[in-house]
């Protein structure tokens, strides 16, 4: 059996800040080491499940932020950029279950520590798939969903969990491994604590992975983008097939749910040009 995790850092216990997820500041170190221990957790719970092959996809950032040397040895670890398919680069079919460890709410929630989507604040401020809001859980669920396999755990504060729930249902194993009271403040279980928490819903996720089903879109799949600013829409409209339906708002659309993900992945380099 093979399991494939996606881990993003946003959603780590014991990060709050934007700080601690950047490389240029003094507590990132310290901080890849709280997301590694996360998910080595996840992948003990994976083996304990009945995995035989797991690969880990560093999907923060520059995506070179999992220390290999404190990675569990069973796991592969997928790390730098740039590579297709971004957050979920070696996802295919013949994987039967996804994780997504450290992941985070979407842009625009309420408690919920440092909620975006992509980006950031600076580039997205909504994300809609055929009418549906959606985050880098939904845009990484669909394109698991679009290889057949089902995203069976999420780990990150209780509001990503719970918009995880409610996007890819109540069956969904989940683990809140802090309360996020604003965006940047959180009541933070003990790493210890959190660990276990994670390492058994693992468990459990693998065991049920036969009976959920992949999340995925009715085809034809638009994607509606709503930015920060008209000159990024502006440059959004130089791609094909892109049209402004508002003020800052573009639209995409195609029946195949790999090519606008990775549209999406285009329109994000051009908004985020400063010209």
């Amino acid at each position: 059996m093979k399991v494939y995790i996606s881990s993003d850092m946003e959603g780590v216990g014991g990060i709050v800040h934007s700080d601690q997820t950047d490389s240029t500041h003094s507590e990132y170190a310290r901080c890849r080491k709280l997301m590694t221990a996360e998910v080595n957790a996840a992948v003990e719970g994976a083996l304990q499940g009945g995995a035989t092959e797991i690969l880990v996809n560093d999907s923060h950032g520059g995506m070179r932020n999992i220390l290999i040397e404190e990675l569990h040895p069973e796991a592969i670890l997928l790390s730098g950029a740039t590579k297709r398919f971004s957050m979920m680069a070696g996802i295919d079919r013949t994987f039967d279950a996804v994780f997504f460890t450290g992941y985070h709410a979407r842009a625009g929630s309420s408690f919920a520590n440092l909620d975006h989507t992509w980006d950031g604040p600076r580039v997205v401020q909504n994300i809609w798939i055929n009418g549906i809001e959606v985050g880098e859980t939904g845009l990484n669920a669909a394109l698991a969903g679009y290889f057949n396999v089902p995203v069976v755990l999420l780990t990150g504060d209780q509001t990503a969990c719970a918009q995880a729930k409610e996007l890819l249902g109540a069956d969904l194993e989940t683990v809140a491994v802090k309360e996020a009271l604003g965006r940047a403040s959180a009541k933070n279980l003990h790493p210890t604590k959190a660990h276990a928490l994670i390492r058994d819903a693992a468990a459990r996720a693998v065991a049920k992975c036969k009976t959920r089903a992949p999340f995925t879109f009715k085809s034809p799949i638009t994607l509606r983008l709503a930015l920060a600013r008209s000159s990024q829409a502006d440059r959004c409209l130089m791609m094909p097939n892109v049209k402004l339906v508002a003020p800052r708002v573009v639209e995409f659309t195609h029946e195949d749910y790999a090519v606008l993900y990775n549209a999406f992945r285009a329109l994000m380099v051009l908004a985020d040009i400063h010209v």
